[in-house]
């Protein structure tokens, strides 16, 4: 019986020497490749090199080795049909039973900041993902394995029967073949982005599991949270878990609108957010005043959110989040007397982010619908409130073009149809996700009651008619912001004169669906 053999060639070699090992003692031999070949050398593994097998030299600098009929045909050569057999004996081509290859390191390689083309270029593999491949493809007789987590699976079943089972060779192949799909994704994106394609004819994303969920936004649907296989360093994704029970779906979702809202802001920032939508966002000289400006924005609605702060959490500011019932608290960092004091909650889930890293560029968004997926570029366009027009016959004070400003970074990311009643300095009232414009305001200018007086009033889209613009000035707002182009402008306009209101046009829309 013709000894059944292993070819293994692994970049990450971690557990590579016991697994070898362990092949060796079920009378498999190894055959290897170059550093590989020279690891299990050194351990006083026995290993035959491509050379010896193929008969034929690595050349161009090791682009050329492991793509030989005899190897692909030891891979591919099925062992039920006598064809096969007879051309491999024909050929002197050996069944290669189990192959365990990991692939050059390419999203390490671009991960790094200073990286060529040509470095990235290099760290293209072709051999791996081509014997990976063949050997996937007939795993009705071939062991496959990418992944150094199923080693101690396939020597277990080797051990207990001499063999793997096709149900494990099955979920190998399947495994295999996600893999090398995630590595070509990677690469055709990096490739993508070097000639600057922005609409290319098929697009393949790549994530990677990160946690699986208790539950979905219902406790009967399941979920998944799968990161980006190139991490955004300003994300929920990479906010490091210090304390609390795991995120929920929910959670993620939340957290995810907290951190895109507290990017606006470079000075000291405080963010409360509820069913993806700000409840309270503060602004302050220092991180208490943001936190108390945030929640005395809605004291009712930031029970049970999501707490984002821009500055690290000081003891001061944690004994008033202390006070409340919260599920996220994400922050730069935590004072040891600030976390000490949050940390006696247990399922408060205490986060940190690097705020450093929330001006670089961004990637696109992406949201699924049934059949399909719709991409698009944040919205992150740069404004100047110096620029805006004014198209009222007052003209904004000092102070109210300030809390139009801050009234403006707010309204962009509130559930279209949007309004944010402001001062300069916190959110008053948020009216969001209503099916008419009026509606919005109606309840924005309800929630912010008698703080009304100064507050300044901010729209995600133009005003379809002047209804709006009458019910902010009868309730007593002296100042709009707002995108203007309908065709009805002008009756917006003389609405607004009537009631001596200030009233802005941006030319920039923020809808947010």
């Amino acid at each position: 019986m013709t000894k059944r053999r292993a070819l293994i060639s692994v970049s990450d070699k971690t557990g590579i020497e016991k697994f070898a090992k362990g092949l060796t003692e079920q009378g498999i031999a190894i055959i290897s490749t170059g550093g590989t070949k020279a690891a299990l050398d050194q351990a006083g593994i026995p290993t035959l090199s491509i050379e010896e097998v193929t008969g034929f030299p690595e050349m161009m600098d090791g682009r050329v080795k492991t793509l030989h009929p005899k190897i692909h045909g030891g891979l591919l050569g099925r062992r039920d049909l006598k064809t096969h057999m007879k051309a491999m004996e024909q050929q002197d081509i050996q069944p290669i039973d189990f192959v365990c290859v990991n692939l050059y390191p390419f999203k390490e390689t671009i991960m790094k900041e200073d990286v060529t083309p040509e470095q990235a270029i290099e760290n293209i593999d072709i051999g791996g993902p081509s014997m990976l491949r063949s050997a996937a493809k007939n795993h009705q007789s071939v062991t496959v394995v990418v992944d150094p987590n199923d080693y101690e699976l396939v020597l277990t079943e080797l051990a207990a029967s001499g063999d793997t089972t096709i149900a494990t060779r099955q979920k190998l192949a399947a495994k295999v073949f996600r893999h090398t799909a995630a590595y070509d994704a990677l690469i055709a994106s990096y490739l993508t982005d070097l000639v600057e394609e922005k609409k290319p004819e098929s697009l393949t994303l790549t994530y990677e599991l990160q946690q699986s969920l208790r539950y979905g936004e219902n406790s009967h649907q399941e979920a998944m949270f799968y990161r980006d296989a190139l991490p955004t360093s300003f994300s929920i994704a990479s906010a490091k878990q210090l304390h609390g029970k795991e995120l929920s779906y929910n959670n993620i979702k939340d957290g995810d609108a907290a951190i895109r809202i507290s990017r606006e802001f470079n000075e000291p920032a405080v963010v409360a957010v509820k069913h993806m939508n700000p409840c309270g966002i503060g602004i302050g000289h220092t991180i208490f005043d943001a936190y108390q400006s945030a929640y005395s924005a809605d004291p009712v609605s930031i029970f049970g959110g999501i707490i984002v702060l821009n500055r690290e959490v000081d003891e001061q500011t944690a004994a008033q989040l202390h006070k409340l019932f919260l599920e996220i608290i994400i922050a730069p960092s935590f004072s040891k007397e600030a976390f000490t004091l949050l940390s006696s909650k247990k399922n408060l889930r205490l986060m940190t982010l690097d705020f450093t890293k929330k001006d670089k560029a961004t990637e696109d968004e992406s949201v699924s619908v049934l059949g399909g997926l719709l991409i698009q570029n944040q919205d992150l366009a740069e404004e100047d409130p110096q620029q805006w027009q004014v198209v009222t016959k007052r003209r904004p004070s000092e102070e109210e073009l300030k809390a139009m400003a801050f009234a403006w970074k707010a309204v962009k990311h509130v559930k279209s149809n949007a309004i944010v009643v402001a001062n300069h300095h916190q959110t008053l009232g948020i009216g969001a996700g209503q099916m008419n414009r009026i509606g919005s305001v109606q309840l924005a200018i309800k929630q912010a009651g008698a703080k009304i007086n100064d507050a300044v009033l901010a729209s995600d889209a133009f005003f379809p008619m002047s209804d709006s613009v009458e019910y902010a000035g009868e309730k007593g707002i002296k100042a709009i912001v707002q995108p203007g182009g309908s065709i009805k402008d002008q009756e917006s306009i003389d609405m607004a004169d009537k009631y001596g209101i200030a009233m802005v046009f941006t030319d920039v829309r923020h809808f947010r669906h």
